[in-house]
């Protein structure tokens, strides 16, 4: 049996936004845009919010979540009555298959990539790992977990000056550090273990930084690639959300042959990650024409500033018509599982 969009008056959405993560701001801001968006002559919004220390809590309105956990409001009972849920979370406890899991075992549709994907997605260690051995070029890196010792002097000699401390599994720049001279390295490595127990040093790759919005299940698409024309040292939160030093070219200006290498090297890391729904791949253009792999986001933003929704609303697709798109592949990934055996 074929798959067919609802015709249930509307649906119940659930939007989950905040989280215990660093990125808590971040995705409270693409919740706002998201609910703005929501075609509401099909969906009814219903919004959730988690706080920084865990607690979910049922919002009226977008502001700040208390953090209360005493205020908090069981799991079960916010999600017993939706008919699908919207995460926009990033970063860990939100974008690594924790709350996917959680909507698995409670059998709701939800948006975006599965559990495997989003945990694969996060982690950028086993993210590469995995693209290496689909053959897809990323960036040259190694990786320290926490309590490892390592040797500055042989760091410095294989990558050069700068590289790039960032922990494994975090967003938006935050415990980056562009390390210039040997004497940052320590206190850059210090920084990123802050935010997790296994860190990437990678080489600088010299080029352009440019993004592609992949979208859809079995047979995605990929958008025209945009290029981040950055006016700061390097990518920071700040250059992302704050200080308006970022320009966006979309759609990039490159040659057709290098477009084309972009576009196919997004959908071969979508595919070879799992990915359904929705991602976003980083990748870099060297100066020879060549295109490296940074990362995957999973859950990418939704802010007003955010390349995702920007891309595709250059490909004529509206925001509003985005959202919808995207809650329906929730929905045909989800019957499409239905059919599947169980005994």
């Amino acid at each position: 049996m074929e798959y067919t969009p609802s015709t249930q008056s509307k649906l119940r959405v659930g939007i989950i936004c905040g989280g215990q993560s660093a990125e808590h701001e971040v995705s409270l801001q693409s919740a706002k845009n998201v609910i703005t968006a929501l075609d509401t002559s099909k969906y009814e919004p219903v919004l959730i919010g988690i706080d920084r220390l865990g607690g979910w809590h049922a919002l009226s309105e977008l502001g700040d979540i208390v953090e209360a956990s005493s205020n908090s409001t069981s799991k079960t009972k916010l999600l017993k009555n939706l008919d699908i849920i919207f995460p926009v979370l990033h970063g860990p406890l939100g974008e690594d298959g924790s709350v996917q899991g959680l909507m698995e075992v409670m059998n709701i549709p939800y948006v975006g990539c599965g559990v495997l994907s989003s945990a694969v997605g996060m982690d950028k260690d086993m993210m590469k790992r995995l693209l290496r051995s689909a053959a897809i070029p990323v960036t040259d890196h190694m990786i320290l977990a926490s309590g490892d010792v390592y040797n500055g002097a042989a760091i410095v000699q294989r990558f050069g000056l700068p590289l790039f401390v960032k922990p494994a599994n975090m967003g938006s720049s935050i415990g980056v550090s562009k390390v210039k001279t040997a004497d940052e390295l320590s206190s850059a490595i210090d920084l990123a273990f802050r935010y997790d127990h296994k860190i990437l040093i990678e080489k600088m790759v010299e080029g352009d930084e440019v993004e592609c919005a992949v979208l859809g299940n079995a047979q995605p698409q990929a958008s025209m690639p945009g290029r981040l024309i950055i006016k700061a040292d390097y990518y920071t939160y700040a250059a992302k959300y704050q200080d308006g030093t970022t320009e966006i070219e979309i759609p990039a200006k490159l040659p057709k042959a290098v477009t084309e290498a972009v576009q196919a090297t997004a959908l071969r890391a979508y595919k070879a990650l799992g990915c359904e729904g929705m991602a976003r791949v980083d990748m870099f253009v060297t100066r020879s024409g060549e295109v490296v792999v940074n990362e995957i986001n999973t859950i990418p933003g939704f802010t007003n500033i955010s390349m995702y929704p920007m891309l595709w609303q250059a490909e004529g697709l509206s925001y509003k018509n985005l959202i919808t798109q995207l809650i329906e592949l929730a929905e045909q990934r989800f019957y499409r599982r239905q059919q599947l055996a169980t005994q």
